[in-house]
């Protein structure tokens, strides 16, 4: 995940749990542990697209959706892919996760909004502890159906980190996942 996600997904953290709207770049650099210019950097296509309004201070959500679709069309998945295998029960591999890592697609969707708008047969996590999830899901043959991404610091799982992800698989239920996603956030990003 590129930095400048990580600035949009922090935006959208503060968004969903305490409706904040209005920010500081100093703010989002020193909560991100990252540089100002690489907020400023995540910043720039966001005000070309007037997504945000900027005054001298802080700036503020103008158009909470347009971010969100851009960060979906930016979004590339499948490059923080850091291993995949294969497990016969999608079930049993949720409940035998490690309890650090971070679900996210349609098992993140099941999780945070108990329930699941379809059946899915793939797990999506993020996590940096690998070597434990290769004793618990051993290397197996295609068709992959466990993914495990890249977690960089500071990722805090929201509505719109699930969006994303689930906006960039191509299984035939993340449409499903998608809409009922929208129907539950959708008052927030108006």
């Amino acid at each position: 995940m590129k930095k400048s996600e990580l600035v949009y997904n922090e935006i959208f953290c503060s968004l969903f749990k305490e409706r904040k709207t209005r920010f500081t770049q100093l703010e989002l650099s020193k909560n991100l542990s990252i540089s100002l210019s690489t907020v400023n950097n995540a910043l720039k296509p966001l005000r070309r697209m007037n997504a945000i309004n900027v005054s001298s201070r802080s700036f503020t959500l103008v158009n909470k959706k347009k971010i969100l679709l851009y960060w979906a069309s930016i979004r590339n998945l499948e490059k923080d892919v850091i291993y995949k295998t294969r497990v016969e029960n999608i079930i049993e591999a949720e409940k035998n996760m490690p309890e650090d890592v971070i679900f996210t697609a349609y098992s993140g969707y099941k999780f945070y909004f108990k329930d699941a708008p379809a059946d899915y047969s793939e797990i999506y996590v993020y996590t940096n502890d690998l070597n434990e999830i290769r004793k618990r899901f051993p290397e197996k043959k295609q068709p992959y159906n466990l993914f495990l991404l890249k977690a960089p610091s500071k990722l805090r799982l929201n509505p719109a980190m699930l969006f994303v992800d689930l906006w960039n698989l191509k299984e035939w239920y993340a449409k499903d996942f998608l809409k009922a996603l929208e129907v539950k956030v959708n008052g927030i990003l108006e």
